[in-house]
């Protein structure tokens, strides 16, 4: 089968042909109907050898969907030819996360080697995916795979975060999303279809700042100088209740740190690598800062049902496997609008 792989430390992906997987006792497997592109596959890819622990040749892909074609051994309450979203973040199911639905702070994971598809184990940018539990598939039912696939880390993620600042995001209140492109555009949804706060969107592209108006932001400010002055201006100078940074990079942690009100949270989504200081004289008084990860199964199916409302869509590129590389060379350069979809 084709797959789009990372083979070599310092080199892109490539489209490779492997074998096509069979199914183990208790795994299942897919035919791939939409695959979607990631920062996280860049990030991991730009590691350098002595960081690097994801194991080689990876095939890429932690946002899968697809229709199960054939269950291994001990497979129960699946449907073949049914219509799944897969859940990432894979955990040992027994820990007291875990029994929470929340594998995504698994406690044994990595002592256990259990990785997510595409950040450690064989993942859907390919004709085919193994999955290996039951209860890491989702069904989507009648919703398009291509236009909801993302939404297994695109939603997903924002949600997580959002749902954990939800005590802050009362009538009145004032949410800053930082970066408006694959994740933020989807937090903005999010936040309108959960909360009746005022949403402002930051981003350095005018284009982005456009689709963050789209999809519901009621102000849309360039991330630069005067981005904190103008917040501060539309907030009556109290500053935001809850800051989403989807970027991470240190100049949006310090826009972050200088606008959180008093008592706000800070959740820093993004992976730029960038670093906040927190205590006293750094951040207002009661603020939180948080860096959360993915998000819980039971989330993601309140996800799903916000898709099915229409309350929460993807702005979609389309790339087959043919296409999978040129795709990831536009995400690379900041010049995928929304969120990539490879459909083998």
């Amino acid at each position: 089968m084709k797959a789009i792989q990372y083979r070599e430390i310092g080199k892109g992906p490539e489209l490779v042909e492997i074998p096509t997987p069979e199914p183990g006792p208790g795994q299942i497997r897919l035919k791939v109907t939409a695959a979607g592109l990631c920062h996280s596959d860049w990030f991991i890819m730009g590691l350098p050898a002595e960081q690097y622990a994801y194991g080689l040749p990876l095939t890429l892909g932690h946002e899968g969907a697809g229709i199960v074609d054939k269950l291994g051994d001990g497979v129960e309450g699946i449907e073949l030819g049914g219509s799944y979203a897969i859940y990432g973040p894979w955990g040992c199911g027994q820990c007291h996360a875990c029994a929470q639905g929340k594998e995504n702070y698994c406690t044994r994971a990595a002592e256990l080697g259990i990785a997510p598809p595409g950040l450690g184990a064989p993942g859907a940018m390919a004709e085919y995916v193994i999955v290996d539990d039951a209860r890491h598939l989702v069904p989507l039912g009648d919703l398009d795979p291509i236009e909801t696939v993302s939404l297994t880390d695109a939603g997903l993620t924002p949600y997580h975060a959002i749902m954990s600042s939800a005590q802050k995001l009362r009538a009145g209140a004032t949410a800053v999303v930082i970066g408006t492109g694959g994740l933020g555009h989807v937090g903005i949804q999010v936040l309108r279809a959960v909360s009746p706060v005022t949403v402002i969107a930051l981003d350095i592209s005018e284009e982005k700042l456009s689709l963050a108006r789209e999809v519901g932001a009621h102000h849309a400010l360039m991330s630069d100088a005067s981005a904190v002055e103008k917040i501060r201006e539309l907030t009556g100078g109290v500053g935001a209740e809850a800051v989403f940074d989807f970027t991470g990079v240190q100049p949006t942690l310090d826009i972050a740190r200088q606008v959180v009100a008093v008592d706000g949270d800070i959740q820093i989504v993004g992976i730029g690598g960038g670093i906040l200081p927190t205590g006293f004289f750094s951040t207002p008084f009661g603020a939180s800062v948080r860096a959360p990860y993915w998000g819980s199964r039971s989330e993601l199916i309140e996800v799903l049902d916000l898709a099915r409302t229409g309350s929460v869509g993807v702005h979609v590129e389309q790339y087959t496997l043919d296409t999978a590389v040129e795709a990831y060379e536009k995400l690379h350069k900041g010049e995928v609008r929304g969120r990539a979809v490879v459909v083998p």
